[in-house]
């Protein structure tokens, strides 16, 4: 938060100097770290700059949360005894010899641009969304203050494409159960790596509530008007400091750049209308809605700059009706992530941004007598386009039940690092420094072969 402190009387502008005058805070996370904060970090880190976003590589994270039935999505089991098998059919896609679930007639059209992963691994019996963040447990490295995720950690390696827009940010709504709404942990980081959660209280903070734009714009002027309290600052060196982050605050808000992106008023309406709003919301309980128009805000802040943009899609707890829900969620998904993947296409954007699409874990193979699924971690599954990866490809197979992988098991790791590679980060080779002055690698596993 910008804020700007004075001693009693007048300021030349008109303002108490007992008062302060906040300029639009943005709040990270529950910390309240400041904005100018936050852009005193990045200025250090390598890669950080001010042009344009165009062309920089980046990862949409969509976290599927709670657990998506493997067997009921990219993998249909139509050997299976009926008690395993389900409800689904499987339906040919573009890419001869590849099929799908039923539900997603429009992404079965774009086969040849994606590759489904049957055969995840590594996977553990938690909700916890660290595993498709970071590709580790919240646990790991607790200590030290956890594993950074792959927002915080490109981060801190590549700096921000635009000072006027951060480059992690998490769509997540709020959900009862927390895990479901977690855009990402910085770890060992720290705060200044946090996500931007738009929805946060710092949204509040960014519209100009109390003072007007033609008087932020004269920046000159405002900061002038502190001319006493500048030179008291002199003496301790904190007015340099002050200049340079507090003018990159505002210039966010004098750019409107990051307030714009989520402004879907600024879209072309009918491309609105091409993803959808996922409404009505069903089988949401105490988890994410499915709201479609989060995939069409997140590529509208890839082009303003951001590197990351994770967002939770549901809640796919199937643990009862598990059949209805896939109907549900899955036929919403499929309408905004086809959309999406057309529409990065259309832009010339798709070689350059990732989009992956997982959860936390599998379901059981055995349908329970709610017509649910349980949690099955022994396998899971992921879909995963752009960035560059070669499409058009299942990769992995699990038995004829469900139950395990058997081809090709793909640790989540895997999956992770390619989401690294393809952001231009060497996992071998890329290391960050805990607390303590360790090295920490990113993760444990190379890349997908088949993908890069």
């Amino acid at each position: 938060m910008l804020t700007l402190y004075g001693q009693s009387g007048r300021l030349c502008s008109g303002l108490s100097r007992r008062s302060f005058l906040t300029v639009g805070g943005l709040a990270f996370g529950a910390s309240g770290f400041g904005l100018a904060d936050l852009l005193r970090a990045e200025s250090s880190q390598p890669g950080s700059t001010s042009a344009g976003g165009v062309g920089h590589k980046a990862v949409i994270n969509i976290f599927l949360a709670g657990g998506p039935p493997h067997q009921d999505m990219w993998e249909i089991k139509t050997e299976a005894p009926s008690e395993i098998r389900g409800e689904f059919q499987p339906i040919p896609t573009n890419v001869p010899g590849i099929q799908i679930c039923e539900v997603f007639t429009r992404l079965a059209k774009l086969m040849d641009k994606a590759a489904v992963i049957r055969s995840v691994v590594g996977c553990k019996d938690r909700h916890e969304s660290s595993q498709c963040m970071s590709g580790w447990l919240a646990t790991d490295l607790r200590t030290v203050g956890g594993r950074p995720s792959i927002g915080s950690a490109v981060a801190r390696i590549h700096g921000a494409v635009d000072a006027a827009v951060p480059p992690y940010i998490g769509l997540a709504e709020k959900t009862s159960h927390v895990p479901w709404s977690d855009s990402g942990s910085p770890g060992f980081l720290g705060t200044s790596f946090m996500p931007f959660k738009p929805d946060g209280p710092g949204m509040q903070n960014m519209k100009l509530n109390d003072i007007s734009l033609e008087r932020l714009q004269d920046r000159r002027r405002l900061l002038g008007s502190l001319d006493t309290f500048r030179r008291e600052l002199d003496q301790t060196g904190a007015m340099e400091s002050m200049d340079a982050f507090g003018q990159r605050a505002l210039d966010v808000l004098t750019s409107s750049k990051l307030l714009d992106a989520l402004d879907l008023s600024k879209e072309d309406p009918k491309i609105v209308e091409r993803y959808g709003d996922g409404k009505p919301y069903k089988y949401q309980y105490d988890g994410a809605p499915t709201c479609n128009e989060h995939l069409l805000i997140a590529r509208r802040l890839i082009e303003a700059g951001a590197r990351c943009v994770s967002l939770s899609y549901g809640r796919w707890d199937s643990h009862g009706a598990n059949f209805d829900l896939v109907r549900d969620h899955g036929g919403k998904l499929d309408l905004c992530l086809s959309a999406l993947i057309e529409d990065l296409d259309q832009r010339g954007m798709l070689d350059d941004v990732t989009v992956i699409v997982w959860g936390e874990f599998g379901r059981t193979p055995k349908i329970n007598a709610g017509a649910g699924r349980d949690h099955w971690s022994q396998v899971s599954c992921a879909w995963i386009a752009g960035g560059g990866i070669r499409g058009g490809q299942a990769i992995g197979a699990t038995n004829r039940l469900g139950e395990y992988a058997a081809e090709r098991p793909v640790h989540l790791q895997e999956l992770i690092a390619t989401l690294y590679h393809n952001l231009g980060i060497n996992t071998a080779t890329t290391t960050l420094v805990d607390p303590t002055g360790r090295p920490q690698y990113l993760v444990e596993h190379p890349p997908v072969e088949e993908l890069i």
